[in-house]
């Protein structure tokens, strides 16, 4: 069976989303980009639009699992409350589509990514393209962040692999 992955990088007015798939021994590229929604909706219905892009998204792509980063630190309590909520959306979508879930913090991600939990954005943003063998470079951040959350899935369930065949 083919492994997809849809990495997801929450937030409520941007939510970034990468796909990838297993080629062999290594992953590629199959779509990014963020689900962006309007500031003019309530919040409420920011949450519903996120809800249906992503049942869109899983639809049209397929993928086997899904990967989420989970919320790390926020300076502004009440941006931390609305992504914890627009977070608990995107994993109920994932859950009732039946995807499995991994959760990963940025600091995972960064570790798996680059062996280095303080990496900077523009290092995560290269060596994502690089594993991916991307000639374009990705121009949103929050996309970078879901490729990357779903490498760390992919690099994962490789280990999880090989240690049941050890």
């Amino acid at each position: 069976m083919t492994i997809r992955i849809l990495g997801i990088d929450p937030g409520f007015g941007r939510v970034g989303y990468g796909i990838i798939e297993q080629a062999g021994s290594s992953w590629k590229h199959i779509t990014h980009g963020c689900l962006e929604t309007s500031p003019k909706k309530s919040f409420v219905s920011r949450l519903a639009d996120i809800h249906k892009e992503l049942v869109r998204l899983i639809q049209e792509h397929q993928p086997t699992r899904m990967a989420v980063e989970e919320l790390f630190f926020f300076k502004n309590v009440t941006t931390a409350i609305d992504v914890g909520q627009a977070r608990g959306v995107i994993l109920l979508t994932g859950f009732e589509s039946g995807l499995p879930i991994d959760e990963f913090t940025p600091l995972e991600v960064k570790q798996a990514m680059t062996g280095y939990g303080r990496a900077e954005k523009g290092q995560m943003q290269k060596l994502v393209a690089v594993i991916l063998n991307m000639k374009v470079k990705i121009k949103s951040d929050d996309a970078a962040d879901a490729l990357a959350v779903a490498l760390t899935s992919g690099q994962r369930l490789w280990l999880q692999n090989l240690e049941h065949s050890l």
